[in-house]
């Protein structure tokens, strides 16, 4: 089936916003502005937020926290339904979770920008979805369109629980893997209906079991590195600045760096048997961004961990990780003498 150039354009439009939702979410956290709206959807309360703490009633602070216990007990009691009561106990014992930070004109906007992002990329993801129920009402597009609509209708209540729990890094780490999730079925939706990503690229059996290798490795390089930003907030938490964390940071900081090296290895010996083929050059791409990233990351590693440059390395293993993704739709095994 043909489709039209409108629909691909706005499946790429979507991706894009995903991306920016993503990038935008690093800087948020970054320049600790996630509280910088301490309700959801709305931000005090108001479509566009204020500009001036004069505009809001004396006690909000104790307004939103009370509003926030609530949302949190019933977290809570949805975790203990699923078997997951001593995180819930957390939780609920967690006062640092109701403190309501003052108003700072800088964080709110910044989180509100974050979620005007959000909803365009919402809004991109129905259109697609209202579209192909419309017009192109094929098995396959109805099933991905309509779990990756839904995918997004769960991360925007996860969104608010992020928002309720005060930023609890699991739950950070969660709303970012779910992200990642809609990326990967955003991206297998246009592998389907764009022209340019579907004409296969036939390789041998071992080339493809290296690049699915590389995929899963870069896939569980990007958890390390959540759990290095979950220590980071920990640390945080316990007062230590940017300078220190470099120093402080464990065993799964070690790994995580020792890793990218072999990363680095994989994707080198990838690189090189692809180098002479010209319809491999995604494969290209995998190696340029891989490079931008273990540079980024070497900054992190020796400048006392840079905001900006945190956001970097989050975005090009976000594009990295696409790339891998894109490159296992698009190969094809065959045995090549």
């Amino acid at each position: 089936m043909k489709y039209g150039k409108w629909f691909v354009s706005v499946n790429w439009i979507t991706l894009v916003f995903i991306f920016l939702v993503v990038i935008a979410g690093s800087f948020v956290r970054i320049t600790g502005s996630g509280m910088g709206c301490p309700d959801w959807p709305k931000c005090f309360g108001q479509w566009v937020p204020p500009t001036d703490s004069s505009v809001l009633p004396d006690d909000y602070k104790y307004i939103y926290s009370e509003k926030r216990a609530k949302k949190v007990e019933k977290f809570s009691n949805i975790l203990e339904s699923i078997g997951m009561e001593e995180t819930a106990e957390k939780i609920r014992n967690d006062k640092s979770i109701l403190y309501e930070q003052d108003f700072n004109v800088r964080k709110t906007w910044t989180e509100y920008a974050n979620r005007l992002f959000g909803f365009m990329a919402g809004n991109g993801v129905l259109l697609v979805f209202l579209w192909i129920m419309l017009k192109y009402r094929k098995r396959k597009l109805v099933i991905v369109s309509t779990v990756n609509l839904l995918l997004l209708v769960f991360q925007a209540w996860f969104g608010s629980i992020v928002v309720a729990t005060n930023l609890v890094p699991w739950t950070i780490t969660v709303h970012l893997f779910l992200a990642l999730v809609i990326i990967g079925l955003q991206l297998y939706l246009i592998r389907i209906v764009a022209p340019s990503q579907q004409r296969n690229i036939r390789v041998s059996k071992p080339f493809y079991a290296l690049v699915f290798f590389i995929f899963v490795v870069v896939f569980a390089q990007m958890f390390l590195g959540t759990q290095v930003r979950e220590e980071i907030d920990h640390l945080t938490k316990a007062g230590i600045g940017r300078e220190g964390w470099a120093e402080n940071l464990g065993l799964i900081f070690f790994i995580h760096r020792s890793s990218s090296w072999l990363v680095l290895g994989l994707i080198a010996v990838m690189f090189w048997i692809s180098r002479k083929r010209k319809d491999l050059r995604i494969i290209h791409w995998v190696f340029a961004m891989l490079a931008i990233e273990l540079l980024s990351g070497v900054i992190l590693n020796h400048f006392n961990v840079p905001g900006l440059v945190q956001t970097a390395h989050l975005l090009f293993a976000c594009i990295l990780f696409g790339i891998l993704m894109m490159a296992t739709f698009r190969l094809k095994t065959k045995e090549i003498t």
